[in-house]
């Protein structure tokens, strides 16, 4: 009798083992879900974080390709602008020793070279 209710305690024991070790191997299957639902979770929000990153990147990227644009825009007009003066005086110092020339043959006489300088300059400065 004693060894059947030795036997029936192990059975109980063995019984109550199997027990708590199908609801450790319940809750440690819970607790991965949980911490694989979590890690999920945060992978998702570090790809939002990157995605909003990006976005942003390309943002200022794009910002700072407009503004060196019009920078481009704003020196290239100052250099045609200068070059324009340029040869706006090229071509009043043109016009004035044509015109002198002409006046010259006009009158048919010489203008010496003080003279000519002091009227080309004159005109230079009419036109």
């Amino acid at each position: 009798m004693q060894a059947l209710s030795e036997r029936q305690k192990k059975i109980a024991e063995g019984l109550e083992a199997a027990t708590r070790a199908s609801q450790d191997l319940e809750l440690a299957q819970q607790k991965a879900t949980d911490n694989l639902r979590e890690a999920k979770e945060q992978a998702q929000a570090i790809i939002e974080q990157a995605t909003r990153r990006a976005t942003q990147l390309i943002d200022e990227s794009k910002e700072q390709a407009r503004a060196e644009g019009e920078r481009l825009k704003v020196a290239a007009q100052a250099d045609i602008e200068q070059e324009v003066n340029r040869a706006r005086e090229v071509l009043r110092a043109e016009v004035a020793t044509l015109a002198v020339a002409g006046a010259e043959k006009i009158l048919g006489s010489h203008i010496d070279n003080g003279a000519n300088d002091k009227l080309v300059d004159q005109l230079v400065a009419e036109l």
